[in-house]
């Protein structure tokens, strides 16, 4: 079976910038030969997380939506690609509101050491993170790498590559920065060589 990533697109725009290098990263991951599935957040129906708890003793949520499914998932997956614009200093509000309600890991984690993930499968789980930004400011990154890396730890897959790219307001279309759109593709397909290798070696 084929080494199988998620790929988290976290722009309201499909076609968009951030999509574009999405596609690219995809595109590497599977010329690599790995499985990705791309799940477009803006497109589900969930609610935020209510802070119910009912995820202290269980391991699922206790709100039945569209986050029900992606628990399994992302216990499943062997990596992980998220690519978010960056709006308000961070992450989109609903990429936000779709990890938030991984407090079911968080619990079984940290509450109920009891981690979905073995500690084998840790060692292969890795996050790629690409991201836009309209502005140019030097750390306008900053608030939606930190919220990505602590995803990361919370399910396992920790933070291990990014393709970035800010002043998106002057540049517009990102096909004009092949060497950004180079770069998602390679370091895609670098996330997916690596998968396909340890299993091999396995």
């Amino acid at each position: 079976m084929p080494r199988k990533i998620i790929a988290l697109l976290g722009s309201p725009r499909m076609g968009g910038n951030t999509g574009k290098l999405l596609e690219q990263a995809i595109k590497g991951a599977e010329d690599a030969g790995c499985e990705v599935e791309k799940i477009p957040v803006f497109h589900l129906q969930f609610k935020p997380c209510m802070e119910i708890f009912y995820c202290m003793e269980h391991e699922d949520c206790k709100i039945k939506d569209d986050m029900t499914g992606m628990y399994q998932k992302f216990r499943d997956m062997d990596s992980l690609i998220v690519a978010a614009p960056v709006m308000t200093m961070g992450i989109p509000g609903k990429l936000k509101m779709f990890m938030d309600r991984f407090q079911v890991f968080y619990m079984a984690k940290y509450f109920r050491n009891e981690s979905f993930i073995p500690l084998e499968r840790r060692k292969e789980r890795r996050m790629l993170f690409i991201s836009i930004s309209g502005m140019a400011l030097p750390d306008v990154f900053e608030g939606a790498k930190i919220t990505a890396k602590a995803f990361g730890e919370i399910i396992d897959c920790p933070y291990w590559d990014e393709v970035l790219q800010n002043d998106m307001d002057t540049i517009r279309d990102i096909t004009t920065k092949p060497d950004v759109m180079e770069a998602a593709y390679r370091k895609g397909y670098e996330l997916g060589r690596r998968l396909v290798s340890a299993e091999k070696s396995s």
